[in-house]
């Protein structure tokens, strides 16, 4: 048995043939005609199929895609633009570290100037507040003054 369900080899089986037959043109429609090129009119062709039927149709020309134009180069100004922008990202980096730097700075500075203050200011606390048994400063001892003919008694 063959695939077609014939006891016959595929060499001998009928094989139809499909001609395209043209369409008369219509008398009633009076179109105007355009001439054709000759070579603008497809030929014929036809194909066999593994199966043994027969195709026939127009050959149509394979449409070719248009070159591909070259690509431009990387212009230099763009390459540039480009490591100009890698190189603001570096720097914004570094100039974040630098600013983090100066806030520690600053606050490390105020920290020592407040500890100086409280240091200093607990030493003069100290001096004034001791009980020592000598009083420090100069004693001055005031009596009446007189005062007699523009002559100072004191």
């Amino acid at each position: 048995m063959y695939p077609d369900h014939t006891h016959r080899p595929p060499a001998q089986r009928a094989v139809e043939v499909h001609r395209p037959t043209p369409l008369p043109p219509a008398a009633a429609v009076s179109a105007p005609v355009v001439p054709v090129q000759p070579g603008a009119v497809p030929a014929m062709a036809s194909i066999v199929l593994p199966d043994g039927r027969v195709v026939t149709g127009y050959a149509i020309n394979p449409t070719q895609p248009e070159p591909v134009a070259a690509k431009p180069t990387v212009s230099r100004t763009a390459v540039n633009v480009a490591l100009g922008g890698v190189g603001f990202l570096a720097v914004c980096g570094g100039l974040l570290l630098l600013t983090s730097f100066i806030a520690a700075l600053t606050a490390f500075i105020g920290q020592l100037v407040t500890l100086a203050a409280v240091i200093f200011g607990g030493w003069i606390a100290v001096q004034v507040f001791s009980a020592s048994g000598h009083p420090g400063g100069t004693t001055v001892n005031i009596r009446k003054a007189v005062i007699k003919r523009n002559k100072f008694y004191g």
